[in-house]
């Protein structure tokens, strides 16, 4: 099981997603520039393979794990793994069935992991069971190598090294076991049985007593509650039997009190009542129809006055609109006549101009003109006569002032001269600038590209050491595949002259057999590598009686492999080696009718079958190396590419070096005129804020003024002199035309002039007129929105008067009730004035009754406030006794189920039993022990007594068996260990061979091994005895540091060796040692472990050039990537 995809996401300082393909099946490297990421793809590996010690991961916490710990907007981290499982002989148990594993680990802000097999949920333990199966158990990481494991293999004693010994051979476990049943048989020697027992009856009698006491506590709490309800329930009784007689007391006092009033008023006085309330009544329902009507119209008279004038205005708005339309109609008419006026008029006007000149109206402007100017010399010159005495004393007062002005207007105007003198125009310099920026650029991307696809050809890289100081490397053409040409249209081709070559592609080509002995001998060459001398080379090319042969067989289907490339013409040699002796064809049955025919010459499909005529054939699938011709071709082109864009880059730095002088001068010379500008600006300033700069400069406005004036005076003479000539050529032209021409041009002044005084007075009257069509118009808008206004009004008024109607005719309806109430209740009242008139005598005594009465009235009143607030305190008695009765109901539920036997004889609730007066404090002090005896009791000591007491006979059994067995466990452990000596042995033996000879790889002419120490056994540990160069060295002190790294190393790598894992992770292994002893370790990672993928991270070239897979971290923008 090996790993073929890792795919990271959010993981460290891989912010984006990156998909790492190409492993490798063997030999792996990744390297980089400090902090790019290297090591993060490793820690990305143990991510996945479920390590959970944060320190191994270099993080403190889960979030460490996650890009700028989730401050970036990233929340989650996330690795993938697709591991190769073709091989199912060392496929994890339960995963034979499939080609691939894939194993996925997510973790999110909040420190929750999760992992994913093949797509689905997985648990933590499952996923480290699967990868123990393959030996790639994280929590014994052997197959994991950082960069500190060297340093604490270096610090061992002797019982550590035999540790990792025992650890190998796997009998480490066999003594963690040992210790722990070692440990086991001396617990069930110790009788803890019995005493935990008499711990347990113990508590026992304790939770019995606490029963005791939570039982006493709870019947107690029970009676007293009970008390408290009856007592309640009492209560509740008598206050609602008190209630009762009060009610019926109050009930006869209002009684009496009702009467004896009825009998003071009389039946005369209500009826009297009755009669006024309902005159009131009919005069307040009167007041309000009234009212109403009122209301009702005025509102009518509003709504009639309103119809009348929308009337008036609809009226007046049709007769507007009728004259608008006549007064419309006629200025039309005579707008059109005055247009047709006007532009006769203007026609006649044009003729006229047309026979005269505009000599007259020249001459007379120029007169105009030098008027004017005359009257502004004479303002002006007296002006000045004011002003220059003053600006004469200005001007010595602003003498210094003027002339450090000038002086620095002067540097100003030489500093501008020598800038022009330069000839340099600053956009030049930004043009550069820009395309420097843009050549840098695309510089980078293609160099991106071009290490992208060197790592992918890490095959075809070719490096030596110039075997002498003056080595021409000229001579050194490169790889075979370096040096082929393919057209684009023939890349179809590239897999069929891929197999063709063969291993020939990788072949080295170079100038003679002398520079391929120097190179050999001094090159340092850091792998195997095949040289072809070009002067030496004696190919085989097919005949040209066979090519014409082969193509007669199959035309347009068959052509020589050298055909279809192209290369240099020294290097011809070399190619026709590679490709002159094979026919491309294009399909199997060519190639079978060319192989095996007449022709009889090697063929090649182009989906890479090989037919050869001695009968072999080779194909089945595309090779491994698919493309290479064309990524050797894209690589070919890019480089191209570079250089054409670096000799650009050259040229424009070159323009730039070159006008690095005159940029200099330019900006020097700009910064001194910039600096005087400022400085004659600042002069300026000063200048015409002065009083006498203000007075100066008035002064020079006048003068200047006055020389224009003089100048405009001296051009309007001498332009109303040609003008007066002009008109009289003119004039004396015109005499000599035709005699009816003077008549004909009087007639058309006459025409003109009488032209436009009509049009003149038409004008005022076609305005007029215009005018009172716009007020028309304004006039009837204004109209037609008055008569909206009055239309909504009405509305507004037709429901004003629908609702007072309606609250007329209801006032009328109720007038009428109350109007026959009152005449019936009048009629009542006469019928009782007659009656009373009859009876004088008796209302007499009734008056003096009613005063008795009254008096009464007054004392029943007394009693009977008196009532009614005992009343009220009785209902409040009841409600407080109800409340605690419900609250009692309703927090103790047995309450309900049991209220009929409290108080009653012979039962739990016998209050005559106990003295209800000592039974709180009683219970309080119950309540207390209770608490106290809560803490310590253990509540479940019932179930666990029980339980207990029945394996204590069980256990007793069992311990007597176990005194029987443990002889002989006993003697099987002394067997066991005899087999962990012999297993030890035998791993030592192995370790050691392998030992050795690596450490001899590593350092030639040295040797190293494992011995126990002197005069002790095996099983006491073991040290390191190193030999160099035939001196057995007596202590590891004596060895340098990279020396003693190198032992160490030497001793992990045979350690991997006797029990090798599917793949091994060395993290920076090389750190302390030179360059030579990298490039060993290299080679013997290559040579030596062969089942295995290795995954390497070196900084050093030595390392990685011996990889067949190297990745290149980069770090850009705060985020790795893989290059």
């Amino acid at each position: 099981m090996r790993i073929e995809e890792l795919i990271i996401e959010g993981f460290k300082s891989y912010a984006v997603r990156t998909h790492i393909t190409g492993w490798d099946p063997e030999f792996n490297a990744i390297t980089g520039l400090n902090g790019t990421g290297k090591s993060n793809v490793l820690d990305a590996i143990c991510f996945v393979l479920g390590m959970t010690k944060l320190g191994q991961l270099r993080a403190n916490n889960m979030q460490d794990l996650i890009y700028k710990r989730g401050q970036a907007g990233i929340t989650k981290a996330s690795v993938t793994i697709i591991f190769n499982n073709e091989d199912h002989s060392k496929s994890p148990v339960g995963f034979e069935q499939f080609k691939q594993i894939t194993v996925t680990r997510q973790v999110i802000m909040s420190g929750q992991s999760k992992y994913l097999v093949n797509g689905h949920k997985a648990q933590q333990k499952d996923v480290t069971t699967l990868f123990q199966s393959v030996q790639l158990s994280i929590d014994n990481p052997h197959f994991l190598i950082m960069q500190g494991k060297i340093t604490k293999v270096l610090n061992m004693k002797p019982p550590e090294i035999l540790a990792m010994i025992e650890e190998a051979a796997g009998t480490r476990m066999f003594e963690d076991r040992k210790e722990k049943a070692l440990k086991t048989i001396a617990k069930k020697e110790k009788k803890k049985i019995e005493p935990k027992l008499e711990k347990l009856r113990t508590e026992k009698r304790s939770y019995l007593e606490f029963q005791k006491i939570s039982t006493e506590m709870e019947r107690l709490t029970h009676l007293i509650f009970a008390y408290e309800y009856k007592k309640h329930e009492e209560k509740l009784r008598k206050t609602d039997a008190d209630f009762g007689t009060k009610k019926d007391r109050l009930e006869g006092l209002r009684a009496s009190s009702n009467q004896l009033k009825e009998l003071g008023n009389g039946k005369y006085n209500a009826l009297g009542e009755r009669v006024k309330e309902l005159s009131n009544e009919v005069v307040r329902i009167n007041t309000k129809c009234d009212l109403k009507k009122a209301s009702i119209d005025k509102e009518l008279q509003n709504k009639q006055s309103l119809i009348s004038n929308r009337n008036e205005m609809t009226q007046g708005f049709a007769k507007k609109k009728s004259e608008y339309e006549k007064l419309q109609n006629k200025f039309e008419q005579i707008k059109k006549s005055h247009d047709a006026k006007q532009e006769q008029v203007r026609k006649e006007e044009e003729l006229l101009q047309t026979l005269t000149t505009e000599a007259k109206s020249i001459a007379t402007q120029a007169l105009t003109a030098t008027e004017q100017a005359k009257i502004q010399v004479t303002h002006i010159k007296k002006k000045l006569s004011e002003l220059e005495p003053l600006a004469k004393a200005a001007q010595r007062d602003n003498k210094g002032l003027t002339n450090e002005l000038e002086t620095a207007r002067k540097i100003v105007n030489e500093l501008k001269e020598s800038l022009d003198g330069l000839n340099w125009d600053l956009s030049i310099e930004a043009d550069l600038l820009k395309r420097k920026s843009e050549k840098q650029a695309i510089i980078r991307q293609l160099s991106e590209n071009l290490d992208s696809l060197t790592s992918q050809l890490g095959g075809l890289e070719f490096t030596y050491t110039d075997p002498a100081p003056s080595f021409d490397r000229s001579k050194v053409k490169g790889l075979v595949a370096e040096l082929i040409k393919l057209d684009k249209n023939k890349a179809t081709y590239s897999t069929a002259l891929e197999i063709c070559a063969g291993d020939r592609l990788y072949n080295v080509v170079v100038e003679n057999e002398v520079v391929a002995t120097q190179l050999f001998e001094k090159g340092k060459l850091r792998r195997r590598f095949t040289l072809l001398p070009l002067n030496r080379i004696r190919p085989y090319v097919l005949a040209a009686a066979k090519i014409s042969a082969a193509k007669k067989l199959a035309p347009g289907k068959v052509d020589l492999a050298l055909l279809l490339i192209s290369a240099d013409r020294e290097v011809a040699p070399a190619m026709e080696h590679a490709f002159g002796s094979t026919l491309i064809c294009a399909d199997a049955e060519t190639a079978k009718k060319i192989t095996f025919g007449n022709v009889k010459a090697r063929s090649v499909t182009l989906d890479g079958d090989v037919y050869d005529p001695s009968g072999i054939l080779q194909g089945g699938s595309k090779p491994t190396s698919s493309g290479l011709l064309i990524k050797m071709q894209r690589l070919r082109e890019i480089k191209f590419e570079i250089n054409e864009h670096k000799r650009e880059l050259d040229k424009i730095n070159a323009e730039l070096q070159a006008a690095q002088k005159t940029i200099a001068k330019y900006n020097e010379l700009k910064k001194k005129l910039d600096l005087k500008i400022h400085e004659a600006g600042l002069l300026e300033e000063r200048l015409r804020n002065s009083s006498n700069s203000k007075v100066i400069n008035q002064t020079h406005e006048l003068r200047q003024q006055l020389i224009d004036q003089e100048k405009l005076i001296v051009a309007s003479n001498e332009k109303r002199k040609n003008a007066l000539d002009t008109c009289k050529k003119i004039e004396a032209e015109m005499d000599e035309f035709h005699n009816n021409r003077e008549s004909k041009l009087k007639e058309i002044e006459k025409r003109v002039a009488k032209g436009k005084s009509e049009l003149a007075s038409e004008n005022q009257r076609v305005k007029n007129m215009q005018q009172e069509v716009q007020m028309l118009q304004l006039e009837m808008e204004q109209t037609e929105e008055e008569i909206q206004n009055v239309d909504k009004e009405i509305q507004t008024s037709d429901e004003t008067i629908r609702k007072l109607t309606e609250d007329k005719n209801t006032l009328k309806d109720e007038l009428s009730d109350i109007q026959e109430l009152l005449s019936n209740s009048q009629n009542e009242l006469q019928k009782e004035s007659e009656m009373i008139f009859a009876f004088d005598e008796e209302i007499k005594e009734l008056r003096a009754a009613i005063e008795a009465k009254n008096a009464q009235v007054t004392d029943i009143q007394l009693e009977l406030s008196s009532i009614l607030h005992e009343v009220e305190r009785s209902q409040k008695e009841k409600r407080d006794a109800e409340r605690a009765i419900k609250k009692m109901e309703d927090d103790l539920e047995w309450i309900s189920q049991k209220k009929h036997l409290f108080g009653e004889p012979n039962t739990p609730y016998d209050f005559t039993t106990v003295n209800m007066n000592e039974a709180k404090p009683t219970l309080r002090q119950l309540e207390d022990r209770y608490a106290t005896m809560r803490k310590k009791v253990n509540a479940k000591v019932m179930n666990m007594i029980e339980s207990v007491e029945k394996k204590e006979a069980s256990l007793q059994n069992m311990l007597a068996q176990v005194k029987k067995d443990k002889k002989s466990i006993e003697d099987t452990i002394v067997q066991l260990d005899d087999y962990k000596k012999d297993a030890l042995e035998r791993t030592w033996q192995k370790v050691n061979g392998e030992f050795g000879p690596i450490f001899n790889e590593l350092l030639p002419n040295s040797f190293a091994k494992l011995q126990p120490l002197e005069g002790k056994l095996l099983t006491d540990g073991l040290e390191v005895k190193v030999c160099l160069g035939g001196v057995q060295k007596k202590s590891l002190t004596e060895l340098s540091g990279g020396q003693r790294s190198l032992i160490a190393l030497s001793l992990i790598l045979s350690l991997l060796q006797f029990k090798p894992a599917p793949m091994y992770i060395l993290d920076e292994i090389d750190a302390a040692l030179d360059l030579s002893h990298t490039q060993n370790i290299g080679q013997l990672l290559k040579s030596r472990f062969k089942g295995s993928q290795f995954i390497v991270v070196s900084l050093k070239d030595g390392m990685f050039n011996n990889a067949n897979v190297l990745f290149r971290t980069k770090f850009r923008d705060g985020t790795s990537y893989i290059g």
